[in-house]
């Protein structure tokens, strides 16, 4: 049994494994919302969390830090000016997993992995709010 072993191998190598969370941190900082699998989903989060509180510091070391992770130097700027500072406020949660259901073709359990306060996502609800709205005022008006 494995008591007490954190993470999932995801039946990967260790450097797959590093690299594969590595690009898909840098997905995330760059596009803010990512679809990936839910196991994925769950093991990127508390890497996503660290980045995003290095941030909230802004220091040398913390931009030094966030490099082993992230290579770009611009996504790094992107953290650390545009992502950290929305959540100077926030003590933590800084990502939500979104469930999406089976994968068509092997089934597997599939989720988008975004940041709390995107900008799509708010968009995205008022869309979804502005469509009930219009839908409650033709059964009214009718």
């Amino acid at each position: 049994m494995r008591h007490q072993v954190k993470g999932r191998k995801l039946g990967r190598s260790p450097a797959h494994r590093k690299a594969l969370f590595r690009n898909q941190l840098s997905s995330l900082v760059k596009e803010e919302r990512i679809r990936t699998t839910l196991e994925k989903a769950k093991e990127l989060r508390p890497l996503a969390e660290k980045a995003v509180t290095q941030g909230k510091r802004d220091t040398v070391h913390a931009r030094r830090q966030v490099n082993r992770l992230i290579s770009d130097r611009d996504l790094v700027k992107k953290l650390f000016d545009e992502i950290a500072p929305r959540y100077h406020e926030r003590p933590g949660g800084y990502t939500r997993i979104i469930k999406l259901g089976p994968r068509r073709g092997d089934g597997a359990e599939m989720a988008f992995l975004e940041f709390v306060d995107s900008g799509e996502t708010d968009s995205a609800a008022d869309k979804k709010g502005k469509k009930g709205g219009k839908k409650a005022k033709s059964k009214s008006g009718d």
